[in-house]
């Protein structure tokens, strides 16, 4: 017996510890997500180890600073640091000052920096310059990084920066923007993207160190524009244990600095500069505007910094001719004749069935229903029915991005992030047509939004440990609403009518009025904390991070009264409808 629990014992133990050693060995690199780190060794000109130098990082945009101390084995890691320019500095009684200017960390870099400190006195320095870019030795990940400036200049379509993600290899776009009709997804504009071969929603974003993944659908929340991000980087293999996924996107939110920048924008897309396509009958009436603007600088120098920036766009258009077919006077009275002659269908002449006789039928069979509901449609003196109208959109979007950043100690920094975006899709119907507002199911009202809130902390336990912790709350809404016509109920149909005012009937080379109420929330909660220890020469990270989603949705597409009428009884489906 004893054996038997000595045996049991034993396993437990050694599975503990090999969890641990997996832990330790898939976290070796594991920081924020928005950060970088510099990490490496100092010797003196024999080689020799040098522990107890103390080595500063100081970002030379905010003057913000971050000390540490060489260990027994002359290593050294600054985690967790915010991306910029650094100066890094290194000092040690007996030695002269070493100072390295120009290194320019980006998202998730690991550059190492190695330092040889020459005799002398403290008081003499030893300075380089590092305008070339640092060798990455410990990440095998597969990606690239795209900065403000290639960010700014690039040109993206409707200044979308999951663009992006597209011009480097391994990438393609597999399915149509969300939210235009052809997807179920919450929000337009975000585009569906395969990367190193996965599916279109196995990529992982990050913005700032988080999360930003819709959890309704799994793409990504909306990206802050181009002029309020710092820096966009993909990978796409090889990455470490924290990313979890065959790809990843990590954005990072501008900063505030010790200076004063901002900038104004406008972009324009207007048809008026454009000459008419050779097979157009008239020129295209496309106004797209895009404007807007960052600014960001110092509450208190080298201490209390914020950025805020906002963009806005319209979408303004003539709307397109649509094309629908309603009862005339003549087919009101019973008469079919001209409806189902040769000039009004491309198939020749029509024989409707019984009922009908000789293309006639008697008004007395006649659906009062269906008569209120034709008294209602717009009115038309074209013998085969056809009605002419069009629709007109009205698009507007606004985003609104802000962030403070708080230096409260050489040990603590803070950070505070919160991104609004709005989106509305309307539509203007003409009064006199109900069909020119619900036409085809396209035209539903649609109101999205999507918020972002994320809070950082970052703190340096000693000077080989250090802490980030990170909260986000996020949620996306999504109302949609047909416009007001009127519903079953009123023209006197006897069934629940779940929505008032809205009707929804498709008539087979007729007319439709349909609509597809919807509201949906989806919530997304989160907590993660990495910690980093430096030990000798080997680097441990631990993390985890914690979420809760939480989804309300409501449709109407199996909940309101909705009528389909085809056309297989008499052969017309404007017949049918007449017949009830």
């Amino acid at each position: 017996m004893p054996t038997s629990e000595g045996g049991e014992m034993k396993r437990i133990w050694t599975t503990l510890c090999m969890g641990f050693l997996v832990c330790v060995m898939a976290c070796g690199s594991v920081w924020a997500q928005a950060t970088a780190q510099i990490s490496g060794s100092v010797q003196d000109p024999s080689g020799a180890v040098l522990p107890g130098v103390e080595v500063a990082a100081t970002q030379t945009d905010t003057g913000v600073r971050r000390t540490t101390v060489t260990n027994e084995s002359g290593h050294y890691v600054l985690p967790n640091l915010s991306l910029g320019a650094y100066k890094l500095e290194a000092a040690l009684p007996g030695f002269r000052s070493f100072v390295q200017t120009g290194i320019v960390l980006q998202v998730n870099s690991n550059p190492t920096v190695n330092i040889v400190l020459q005799v002398g006195q403290v008081a003499e320095t030893v300075e380089v310059q590092a305008n070339a870019g640092l060798v990455e030795t410990r990440s095998l990940s597969v990606g690239q990084v795209m900065e403000t400036a290639r960010i700014m200049e690039l040109p993206l379509n409707g200044r979308n920066a999951q663009e992006l993600i597209l011009l480097n290899g391994g990438a393609a776009q597999v399915a149509p923007i969300s939210g235009d009709g052809a997807s179920g997804y919450t929000f337009k504009g975000r585009i569906v993207i395969s990367a190193a071969g996965g599916l279109g929603t196995s990529t992982e974003y990050a913005l700032d160190g988080i999360r930003h993944i819709d959890p309704y659908d799994s793409l990504p929340l909306p990206l802050p524009f181009p002029d309020a991000l710092a820096e966009f980087k993909t990978e796409i293999g090889g990455q470490s244990a924290q990313q979890a996924r065959g790809s990843q996107v990590s954005a990072v939110t501008k900063s505030g600095t010790n200076q004063i920048h901002g900038d104004l924008f406008e972009f324009v897309r207007n048809d008026l500069f454009n000459a008419r396509n050779f097979y157009a009958v008239k020129g295209s009436t496309l106004k797209r505007n895009q404007f807007g603007g960052t600014v960001g600088g110092p509450i208190v120098k080298n201490k209390l910094f914020f950025f805020g920036g906002y963009q806005g766009t319209t979408i303004r258009q003539d709307p397109s001719d649509t094309r629908s077919y309603v009862p005339t006077a003549a087919m009101l009275a019973g008469d079919f004749t001209a409806f189902t002659a040769p000039a009004c269908n491309t198939r020749g002449q029509i024989t409707l069935k019984f009922p009908v006789v000789n293309n006639r039928i008697d008004p007395d069979l006649f659906s009062p229903t269906a008569k209120n509901i034709a008294a209602r449609l717009p009115k038309t003196n074209d013998p085969c029915g056809e009605v002419i109208y069009g629709q007109r959109n009205l698009h507007d979007e606004k985003q609104y991005v802000g962030k403070i950043d708080y230096q409260k100690s050489n040990k603590h920094s803070l950070f505070g992030r919160v991104l609004l975006t709005y989106l509305d899709d309307t539509y203007a119907p003409d009064p006199n047509n109900v069909l020119s507002g619900v036409q085809s199911g396209t035209s539903n009202s649609e109101h999205d939004k999507a918020y972002a809130f994320t809070a950082g902390s970052t703190y340096l336990l000693s000077s080989n440990t250090v802490n980030a912790f990170r909260l986000s709350y996020s949620k996306t809404r999504q109302d949609t609403a047909p416009l007001s016509t009127f519903d079953a109920g009123e023209v006197g149909s006897k069934v629940y009518t779940y929505l008032p005012k809205v009707m929804s009937i498709t008539v087979t080379s007729g007319f439709s009025m349909t609509g597809n109420p919807r509201r949906l929330r989806a919530n997304l909660y989160q907590l993660a904390d990495d910690l980093s220890m430096t030990r000798g020469k080997h680097q441990f990270g631990f993390g985890g991070r914690i979420a809760q989603a939480r989804t309300i949705g409501e449709t109407g597409d199996t909940i309101l009264p909705s009528y389909t009428i085809s056309g297989d009884v008499s052969g017309s489906g404007l017949s049918d409808f007449l017949l009830g």
